[in-house]
């Protein structure tokens, strides 16, 4: 192996990985912005069947930011019991919908995602990638990634 011989040419030798891969859609089922700002950060430390499964209900129930920002944490727990660091979380979503107030302001920058609270860049990336808008460096699970749009 020559460590120091020719570098590779990195564009051209994942341009046949990202043709194939860049149009999957992300497993989590979402319809809009909104839904998948939510979902990403619910889906942390989780998987994203077990986001997929409450989703449903979470929207029927809260399906704006604008009804988000105006929820109690009383009232927004119940639908999202099942989540890991579900009080954390709950705090973060309640946070995020005061601060953002409506669907429209919800950023699509990677500075402007990662001052919410629970959007770190990881999240940020995925949001923004689903989102069409240009991601900031690279996904850091991109295997795990990977794995998920291709299996499922």
């Amino acid at each position: 192996m020559d460590l120091f011989g020719n570098t590779p040419n990195w564009e051209s030798n994942l341009a046949p990985i990202l043709e194939k891969y860049s149009r999957k859609k992300h497993p989590l089922a979402y319809q809009n912005r909104y839904q998948l700002m939510v979902m990403v950060l619910l889906s942390a430390q989780d998987s994203d069947a077990n986001i997929n499964s409450l989703a449903s209900l979470l929207f029927q129930n809260f399906p704006s930011i604008e009804s988000l920002s105006v929820a109690k944490k009383t009232a927004l727990i119940p639908y999202i019991a099942n989540v890991k660091n579900v009080e954390t979380k709950a705090n973060w979503l309640l946070e995020i919908a005061k601060t953002i107030s409506k669907n429209e302001n919800i950023p699509l920058t990677m500075e402007g995602l990662t001052a919410l609270k629970g959007i770190g860049r990881k999240s940020a990336n995925v949001i923004l990638r689903e989102a069409n808008q240009p991601a900031v460096g690279i996904i850091v699970d991109l295997l795990q990634y990977m794995t998920k749009s291709i299996f499922h």
